[in-house]
């Protein structure tokens, strides 16, 4: 059976209270791997909706499942974590908090990449799903994952025993708020996002007063050279039908004008969709990163330490026609259209790989139409606000309620059809 025709999208009552729930989430981001508030909140709202709850998976983890008889299993999930990042917004639920981020520095924290509505998109969907347990046949496994945004969570979690605590999946499913027209959802077979690779380099000098050069070694002018070579990987080492970034995100080094310090830090990332590119790039760039301090006569090599690795996320074609096809069905063909892979990343492919099972992973817009349509007939698209920058958000509607139908509709395609 249809899960459009039995599994019901949100009433007028659950989507207010869930755009409650949203603008409490936003107000009150959590940084990776420190996700108590939020996953309070959600374990909570799986106990009332009778799920079994198993807290701490993972660290600040959380799993609910819901059982109703013989049939599927399927894992839905959704990331929980927020950005170091100073919101700018202007909306009256902007996150004003600040903590401290993994380097032990002091940040401003906000939900800049739309984890706060995918909670709620889950949050939503398996309300429903507990509501209409009758008609439907199976377990679902409903995955609040912290640390996305640092690669750590999934890891985490699988780590901590998941895949031995909790049933085999048969699909695992996940989405992402995107910056296309609300109320769209886009899909793709094969490679859907990039593979990620973040390193913190130290870069070593010889300090010296800033009078007197001759005495230095300069990390900083080390470090500038090291930033503007490592601009040509791409663009001389990377052939024109590949497709790789390279960004340094970060580069400190000194505390005052008149004094050359010893050392540069680094942290640098680089996005690929091939492996062979991959080991290229990431060859590449250690290749400069020595050569430059050995050009510089540094006293010692730099030091690499790897921050995060994302692998690259693909969807399992057979599964991911079969959310499609259950997309299309509820929504229409006009809101659901292939889409080309995107160069941002994601751990949730490792859940699919720890249990060796088929994932779909699908992306939601978020930008109010009427502004995208004025944007794409300006020729201005990509100067709407996108995830990680401090003026995103996405609007609540349609987006709240597409996220939460998106996911009863991928979760039915398997269990209404064994009701």
């Amino acid at each position: 059976m249809d899960a459009h025709a039995i599994l019901p999208g949100p009433s007028a009552d659950l989507l207010a209270e869930l755009e409650h729930v949203y603008q409490d989430l936003h107000a009150n981001p959590e940084l990776s791997m420190q996700e108590h508030r939020t996953a309070g909140i959600v374990a909570a709202w799986l106990r009332r909706h009778g799920y079994e709850v198993t807290e701490g998976v993972g660290g600040t983890g959380v799993v609910g499942v819901l059982r109703t008889g013989d049939g599927p299993v399927v894992l839905a999930r959704a990331d929980m974590d927020a950005l170091p990042i100073r919101e700018s917004t202007g909306l009256s639920y902007a996150s004003d908090k600040s903590g401290t981020d993994r380097f032990g520095q002091a940040t401003a924290i906000a939900h800049s990449c739309g984890h706060d509505m995918h909670v709620a998109w889950l949050m939503g969907a398996a309300s429903i799903l507990a509501a209409n347990r009758a008609a439907w046949r199976g377990t679902v496994l409903a995955v609040f994952q912290p640390g996305e945004e640092t690669g750590q969570g999934a890891r985490a979690m699988i780590e901590d025993g998941m895949v031995k605590r909790f049933p085999r999946p048969d699909v695992t499913l996940g989405q992402h708020v995107m910056p296309l027209p609300a109320g769209q959802i886009g899909w793709r077979v094969g490679t859907m996002l990039s593979a990620g690779d973040s390193w913190e380099v130290t870069m070593f000098g010889r300090g010296a007063h800033g009078s007197m050069p001759q005495k230095s070694v300069d990390p900083v002018v080390m470090a500038a050279s090291t930033v503007m070579r490592l601009q040509t990987v791409v663009s001389r080492e990377v052939a024109m039908t590949d497709a790789a970034v390279v960004t340094v995100g970060s580069l400190q080094a000194g505390m005052n004008e008149n004094v050359i310090p010893d050392r540069a830090l680094l942290r640098l990332n680089v996005r690929t969709f091939k492996a062979e590119v991959r080991t290229r790039v990431l060859a590449a760039v250690r290749r400069i990163l020595e050569a430059e301090a050995q050009a510089s006569g540094a006293p010692r090599p730099p030091e690499v330490s790897v921050l995060s690795e994302f692998p690259l996320t693909r969807n399992d074609e057979t599964a991911t026609r079969k959310v499609v096809a259950a997309l299309e069905r509820r929504f229409g063909a006009a809101r659901v259209s292939e889409v080309s892979p995107a160069t941002a990343s994601e751990d949730f492919g490792l859940f699919g790989t720890a249990w060796n099972t088929p994932a779909v992973f699908w992306v939601i817009g978020g930008i109010d139409p009427a502004t995208y349509e004025e944007a794409r007939k300006a020729g201005r698209v990509d100067e709407l606000p996108a995830n990680h920058a401090p003026n995103f958000a996405p609007v609540i509607h349609p987006t709240l309620r597409t996220g939460i139908e998106a996911m009863l509709s991928a979760v039915g395609a398997w269990l209404c059809s064994h009701a």
